[in-house]
């Protein structure tokens, strides 16, 4: 019998029986809400909140209360309460517990395997990042090490270092054939400097690579020599370093090579990075990262630039291979135009502040490839089998060279989409920003020089002029240059809030402020490491922000980067990096 409306009869036995149904079936409804959930027919994997969940979308931050995912894509960004319809008892509910979440940080040029290979070898960088603080101090962990790394040392044949900085020594010079000596006389020894442009060899290895006083220059490199004579003095630079290094790796078997891969991506994932790269990839890198993703072991994204000037066969054959296949896949090639500028062999159109030892005043570094022709064919040739092309350009010399390469295949080929980067543009002019802007050039910066070399650059290299205006990251801001940062691995550790605090804050190790007015805020430093980084990759439909439908690529950070002092972000830790869903690295457990 149908209960009576409220008002009428309301006291009648009939009534007071059916409130005592209608009282039960609300107790029992409420209790279901609370603890039962409902049947979802297709749950959410996991749902994150309680943090600060950075969306980077758009021109200034943007938050979201909850993202969800599901089979490794973002399949729901917005509130906590429209989430819950998506949850499930499948559904993993990950607490942020106040923590920042944001797109997974991309690197837009580094050194994979490189990374892995400085990792496995001795660490002669100076502090913070290691304690090579002077010659005597760099024999001594060249010498520890070697006793340490038999193993390594027998596959090689070398006793190896990286991370010099002559800068940084107590001497403020390079060691010497005769300092490395000390470390042993009958193994080649070579000691590798940060920038990865120059090096120091033994009297063994100097033997062994045929460097002796006859011996001419290689094509785009030196072999410095004593003072008024053509004895080796034991430092290369350029190609008479990467003749060298090329012969090393070429002795690493399968088992090394994979371990110097997965040493890299241990590196990245620590520091919040879920796509890698892998910059000026010989053949044989390529073909041990192609090996290490047939069996699975990837663990995030790695995109590989074999070079151009080395490697156009090898391009060739694998022209076609530009979709990823287990998280590794070729985004196209690199070509390397001069040096470093912290190395003194980067080419400038004015001289250095301080010449290098045998050099006069006039001296400007040098190109790469001198013959012009070259240049403009390889970039041709790019154009021509729809290759992106990287190139390394840190002096405005190699810039203005990359330029007129550029617009030389443009006009031949048209430049539709093309999104050709610069890679490093460390000296930019203004300029010279107005006609890559012209040309839809990307700008990769290495913001981290501000701190790692600021001072170097202002007192050795560039002077003060020059030296504030490295990197300009402001003047591409202002005239809205799509732009991205990097680290550079393994020239600096791949350190995600070390880019964005050097680019921020610009603070020399001595406390300088090189060059106050391209400093750029925290978002937009974000933004370079994160949508743009997407961007410059054609990936922009996969990464680099939080919308649905892309790869559930994220960072946790300690930290709101854009909440804290900027002079702390460096300070921030990566507490989780996470690849299509799945936890790569974690300090939380």
């Amino acid at each position: 019998m149908p209960c009576s409306p409220l008002g009428k009869s309301y006291f009648s036995s009939q009534n007071i029986i059916c409130v005592r149904k209608l009282f039960f079936l609300t107790l029992l409804s409420g209790i279901c809400l609370q603890g039962c959930k409902q049947k979802i027919e297709n749950p959410a994997d996991a749902i994150y909140f309680h943090g600060d969940i950075i969306t980077m979308e758009g021109n200034a931050p943007v938050y979201a209360e909850t993202v969800a995912i599901k089979k490794g894509r973002i399949v729901f960004v917005g509130s906590e309460a429209e989430a819950r319809k998506m949850e499930g008892d499948s559904t993993v509910r990950v607490d942020l517990e106040g923590r920042t979440l944001l797109p997974g940080f991309i690197d837009a040029h580094g050194h994979l395997t490189n990374a892995g290979f400085q990792a496995s070898v001795a660490n002669l960088l100076p502090p913070p990042d290691g304690t090579g603080v002077s010659i005597a101090s760099l024999v001594n962990i060249m010498k520890e090490w070697d006793n340490a790394n038999k193993p390594f040392i027998e596959k090689v044949g070398w006793v190896i270092g990286f991370g010099y900085d002559d800068g940084q020594l107590e001497e403020h010079a390079h060691p010497t054939a005769d300092d490395l000596d000390k470390v042993s006389t009958t193994l080649p020894v070579i000691m590798i400097h940060q920038s990865g442009h120059l090096g120091v060899m033994n009297s063994k290895a100097l033997q062994t690579m045929g460097y002796g006083n006859d011996v001419a220059d290689p094509i785009g490199g030196v072999i410095r020599r004593k003072t008024g004579t053509r004895v080796p003095n034991g430092v290369v630079e350029e190609m008479g370093l990467f003749i060298a290094l090329y012969g090393i790796l070429k002795n690493m078997d399968e088992e090394l090579g994979t371990q110097m891969v997965l040493a890299g991506i241990n590196a990245y994932t620590q520091f919040g990075f879920t796509t890698a790269q892998e910059g000026r990839a010989s053949a044989l890198q390529c073909e041990v990262l192609k090996n290490v993703a047939s069996k699975g072991l990837l663990a995030i994204d790695v995109v590989a630039y074999p070079d151009i000037q080395n490697e156009m066969d090898y391009m060739k054959v694998n022209r076609e291979k530009f979709n990823y296949l287990k998280n590794f896949r070729f985004g196209g090639v690199k070509l390397s135009l001069d040096g470093s500028p912290q190395g003194k062999t980067a080419w400038l159109t004015q001289p250095y502040k301080v010449p290098p030892p045998g050099k006069n005043k006039s001296y400007r570094g040098y190109p790469a490839i001198p013959d012009e022709k070259q240049v403009l064919a390889l970039v041709d040739s790019a154009f021509a089998n729809n290759w992106q092309i990287l190139a390394h350009c840190n002096g405005d010399a190699a810039i203005d060279q990359y330029i007129r390469a550029i617009r030389h295949a443009t006009i031949r080929y048209g430049n539709e989409d093309r999104r050709a980067v610069m890679v490093h543009a460390q000296t930019i002019r203004e300029d010279q920003l107005d006609s890559i802007q012209n040309l839809f050039i990307i700008p990769s910066f290495f913001g981290m020089h501000t701190f790692y070399w600021g001072d170097w650059h202002r007192d050795e290299t560039l002077g003060l002029e020059r030296a504030y205006r490295i990197s300009p990251g402001m003047s591409a801001l202002n005239r809205g240059i799509v732009f991205t940062q990097h680290h550079d691995a393994p020239v600096a550790k791949p350190d995600a809030m070390r880019i964005l605090w050097s680019v921020v804050n610009r603070v020399s190790r001595s406390g300088d402020i090189i060059g106050p007015n391209q400093r750029i805020p925290v978002y937009q430093a974000l933004i370079s490491i994160t949508r743009s980084a997407a961007y410059q990759y054609f990936e922009e439909r996969l990464k680099g922000t939080l919308t649905v439908g892309k790869l559930a690529d994220f960072v946790v950070l300690s930290d709101n980067p854009l909440k804290a002092d900027p002079m702390t972000i460096d300070k921030i830790r990566v507490m989780r990096t996470i690849k299509e869903g799945r936890i790569v690295y974690s300090a939380l457990e």
